[in-house]
């Protein structure tokens, strides 16, 4: 019998005849923790920026409603009668679309001469900094906790 020809072969002791290629449990974890420090940046990050373009949304819906009731007050003379839909509401949702609701829009208290459009955030929109936002007669927006700069 012939002996095996890979058993021939001049290898150094213990040598394998093929290269071994991959990553050490090392290198893997050191991988695994700076991706979990870059997520531990980006998330509150992009958390922060969601919240912004949902108070976005909600300034300009407020916007939109202070306008229309300029419009009622135009046509009436007042704002008193002023409502969100035909319905009668003066609280809806927002957004509109039907989705979950971020903001609860109220028309508050109208008068003849004066009214106050505010959103109350919902869910984890309650988290933003600006929380409260609201919008009156005379144009003046106005945030709940922090300067309107900031939030406007």
């Amino acid at each position: 019998m012939e002996a095996d020809p890979v058993s021939k072969t001049s290898f150094p002791q213990g040598r394998r005849p093929y290269k071994v290629v991959g990553f050490t449990l090392i290198e893997l974890m050191v991988t695994v923790a700076v991706v979990a420090i870059l997520a531990s940046i980006a998330y509150p990050s992009y958390t922060s920026q969601v919240r912004k373009s949902k108070r976005a949304a909600a300034k300009a819906e407020l916007v939109e409603y202070a306008q229309r009731a300029e419009r009622h007050h135009t046509l009436n003379n007042s704002y008193s009668s002023f409502t969100f839909a035909e319905s009668g509401a003066t609280t809806i949702a927002s957004p509109r679309d039907g989705s979950r609701a971020i903001y609860q829009v109220t028309f508050n208290a109208p008068t003849a001469n004066t009214f106050t459009i505010t959103a109350v955030p919902q869910g984890d929109q309650a988290k933003d900094p600006c929380a409260t936002i609201s919008v009156n007669q005379a144009g003046v927006k106005t945030p709940a906790n922090t300067s309107a700069q900031e939030c406007w």
